[in-house]
C-alpha cells in the first residue's frame, strides 16, 4: 500500500494506494489519524485500493469515530469496486459518509 496526503482549499485529501491488509494498516492509520489532526475536513480517497480486509475496515472505523468525537468532516471519497463490495457485505456503506 502506499499513500500520499494533498491540502486541497480546505481539506486534506488522503490517497491510498493498492492493498490495505494487517501488515499495511499502521501505515494507514498513522495517514489519516494525523490528517485529522491538521484539518476540519478529510477524503480518504479508495479509488486506487485493489484490497482491503477486516483489519483496514476497522482503520477506517476508527478515524470516522475519532472523526465523530473531534467534530471534524470524515468522508471515503470513491471507493473502489473491491473497497464498496467489502463496506456493502458489512452493511458498513451507510455507516460512512461515501463522496464520489
Amino acid at each position: 500500500m502506499e499513500y500520499k496526503t494533498e491540502l486541497k482549499e480546505d481539506r486534506i485529501i488522503v490517497y491510498l494506494d493498492g492493498e490495505i491488509d494487517l501488515d499495511k494498516t499502521d501505515a494507514a492509520r498513522e495517514s489519516i489519524m494525523d490528517s485529522l489532526e491538521k484539518s476540519n475536513k478529510i477524503f480518504v480517497n479508495l479509488n486506487a485500493v485493489k484490497y482491503i480486509d477486516s483489519s483496514g475496515v476497522s482503520v477506517l472505523i476508527e478515524a470516522q469515530q475519532k472523526a465523530n468525537e473531534m467534530e471534524k468532516e470524515f468522508y471515503l471519497q470513491s471507493p473502489s469496486d473491491a473497497v464498496m463490495s467489502v463496506l456493502k457485505m458489512a452493511k458498513l456503506d451507510v455507516f460512512f459518509n461515501i463522496s464520489n
